[in-house]
C-alpha cells in the first residue's frame, strides 16, 4: 500500500528551522523529536536563512502604501469640495 504524503504547514517548518539554528541539539536529536528526516530540516534551515530578509523588504512595502494613503487623504478632500459645489448649486436650482 502506498502511504500518503505528510504535508507541513509553514509555521513548523519555521519552527523546527529555529531548533536547527540553535544549534542546542543535533540534527539526528531533532529529527527524533520532530519525526522529520533530518536531511528535510537541513533544507528548511537552508530555506529560512535565505528568505529571512524578505521580511525586512516588506517593511519598506509599508512606507509606499503610507505614501498611498496621502494621495487618497488629497482625493477626499477634492471629492468634498466638489460635492459641496453642487449642493450650493442645486439648491439654487431647486432640485
Amino acid at each position: 500500500m502506498k502511504k500518503t504524503r505528510r504535508k507541513f504547514t509553514g509555521a513548523f517548518k519555521a519552527k523546527v528551522a529555529i531548533e536547527a539554528l540553535k544549534e542546542r541539539e543535533s540534527l539526528a536529536e531533532l529529527s527524533k523529536h520532530f519525526e522529520v528526516h533530518p536531511n528535510i530540516i537541513s533544507k528548511w534551515k537552508k530555506e529560512f536563512l535565505q528568505n529571512s530578509a524578505q521580511v525586512f523588504d516588506q517593511q519598506s512595502k509599508e512606507t509606499v502604501k503610507e505614501i498611498d494613503v496621502e494621495k487618497l487623504y488629497a482625493k477626499i478632500g477634492q471629492l468634498e469640495i466638489e460635492n459641496d459645489f453642487l449642493k450650493k448649486n442645486l439648491s439654487k436650482i431647486g432640485l
